[in-house]
């Protein structure tokens, strides 16, 4: 099975340090337009998951970190896996990462034809679904060079 979000190497560094200093976390892809869109890292409980929102992935970092998106933005952005990476800069103001110097950035990778197949199979997660005790059965893996399968930052 594909899992909708992984991470980079680096993203999972800060994400562990975010972890030890906070606790369990969440990241919730925003779809605004003052945050630049960028995944936002809040301690898990912080930011209340919608029950449309759709749940992309569990990351694997720590014991776990779910990555959240509203529903409507999935429906716009399904065929797109999710790979959070992290840059030097200041990101959006509530995400955890921002006193640190750097920020969390969202890159995407368009799923094969083969792993959009497999996605249709399997319903998607929303916050109601979730609530209910449901779980993804994989979770988001640690990439180590995301450059080689992902479409640059724009300039």
């Amino acid at each position: 099975m594909v899992a909708g979000a992984v991470i980079t190497a680096a993203a999972a560094e800060m994400l562990a340090r975010l972890q030890d200093r906070h606790g369990p976390v969440m990241f919730h892809q925003s779809g605004g337009c003052c945050d630049g869109s960028s995944p936002m890292c809040y301690p898990r409980g912080d930011f209340i998951v919608g029950d449309r929102d759709v749940l992309l992935g569990v990351l694997d970092v720590g014991d776990g970190v779910p990555v959240w998106i509203s529903g409507p933005q999935y429906e716009t952005w399904k065929h797109t896996q999710l790979v959070i990476d992290v840059v030097p800069g200041r990101g959006g103001g509530f995400s955890l990462e921002a006193p640190e110097g750097v920020r969390f950035l969202s890159r995407g990778r368009v799923f094969t034809d083969d792993e959009q197949a497999e996605l249709r199979r399997t319903p998607a997660i929303t916050g109601a679904d979730y609530e209910r005790g449901e779980r993804p059965c994989v979770r988001g893996q640690v990439v180590t060079d995301p450059a080689l399968r992902t479409c640059p930052p724009g300039r």
